[in-house]
């Protein structure tokens, strides 16, 4: 049946006229790569994270490789991370030639902290904690470990874009944030592309010399580097939504506020996002943990509701991990989680009837 509630509305999302006047007129000065639409761009990011420093690169997954290479991680070190995130994220460690190390998540579904340093070896250079579901991670408490240990911090904040702790962005903590801006984000372009941030000079300088094959000048270049640059017409577009990216994070957040509300009498079958004092969540996702999930997603999408699970099956027990010699079982909460999530529409076209329609579907389900 037609979906009654998408999870995702993209054809609102880019249908502006404004919008496609500014694309034109970017078509009428053939400016595609780099240039001053994109120097905008990363000037208007920094502000908003409170950064020196952001680098509009062609993913959020460059983001963090570049921020790892221009660290200075690479073959032979490891970098502690999470088994519940996307994929990207040990993928990019892997690219350097370093090793993913997994450590267990909490209820908040951001690594536990606690579990950090019994990971740490003397081959680990780097923690790179996730923002999951625009969460914010523990940054105080990490950062405290990297200190200790002379470790570097990059921040995976792809679906993290204005969270914050205590009025602190994510992507100001550590050496480095790095934030993806695929249309599924608050913040997104119309296709891939991504922001590195930093506080580090000499950290920007090497990541934007990796960005542009490490050219110095046009004729030069410092040492071999790669095609990562973010495309004027993308940094176009950024710019547009970033006029309204309060406005839509607000509605998201509303929009989360009201399934917490929800869901109060079905906290036996539903347990809504966790919430900490003084942490400001974005929810590039809505993630419900519930029972008997595969049977509620069937009766959801036969009303016409649209869900997804993010993600199904964790990094460690994907094939390329195999060889890094985890097994299910070694990480029980992440385990536990992937059997229960459950992503719900939070996008900012949603309206109140359909929030509404949605929590009605499901408390049926669960009274049935």
């Amino acid at each position: 049946m037609t979906s009654r509630v998408k999870y995702l509305d993209l054809p609102k999302q880019f249908n502006h006229q404004s919008l496609w006047a500014a694309v034109r007129e970017q078509f009428k000065t053939c400016q595609f790569i780099l240039g001053s639409e994109v120097e905008k761009f990363e000037l208007n990011f920094a502000k908003l994270c409170s950064t020196r420093y952001a680098l509009g690169v062609n993913s959020g997954t460059d983001a963090i490789f570049l921020a790892l290479k221009a660290s200075g991680v690479g073959r032979g070190d490891e970098v502690i991370t999470v088994p519940n995130s996307f994929v990207a994220t040990a993928g990019a460690i892997m690219a350097v030639g370093a090793r993913p190390v997994f450590v267990d998540v909490g209820d908040d579904y951001n690594i536990d902290v606690s579990l950090i340093e019994p990971a740490i070896t003397r081959k680990t250079k780097a923690i790179l904690p996730v923002h999951l579901t625009g969460n914010p991670a523990n940054m105080p408490g990490i950062m405290r470990i990297a200190l200790k240990y002379h470790l570097y911090v990059i921040e995976d904040a792809a679906q993290a874009a204005m969270a914050s702790i205590n009025g602190k962005r994510v992507g100001s903590f550590g050496d480095a944030g790095c934030f993806s801006l695929h249309p599924l984000k608050n913040l997104n372009v119309g296709g891939d592309g991504g922001v590195l941030t930093t506080g580090a000079t000499s950290l920007y300088r090497n990541a934007k010399l990796l960005r542009n094959h490490g050219l110095k000048n046009r004729d030069e270049i410092e040492f071999f580097g790669y095609n990562s640059r973010l495309d004027s017409i993308q940094a176009t577009i950024a710019n547009y939504v970033m006029k309204d990216l309060e406005t839509i994070t607000s509605k998201r957040i509303n929009n989360a506020d009201m399934y917490d509300k929800g869901f109060k009498d079905l906290r036996e079958f539903v347990v809504p996002p966790p919430r900490k004092k003084g942490f400001y969540q974005v929810f590039h996702t809505y993630v419900i943990r519930v029972k008997n999930r595969e049977q509620l997603i069937k009766y959801l999408n036969d009303n016409g509701v649209e869900t997804k699970i993010h993600y199904r099956i964790p990094i460690h027990l994907q094939k390329p991990c195999r060889k890094l010699g985890y097994r299910k079982g070694d990480f029980p909460v992440t385990e536990k989680q992937a059997g229960e999530i459950l992503s719900l529409p939070v996008h900012h076209f949603l309206t109140n009837n359909q929030i509404c329609y949605v929590i009605e579907l499901i408390g049926d389900f669960y009274q049935r």
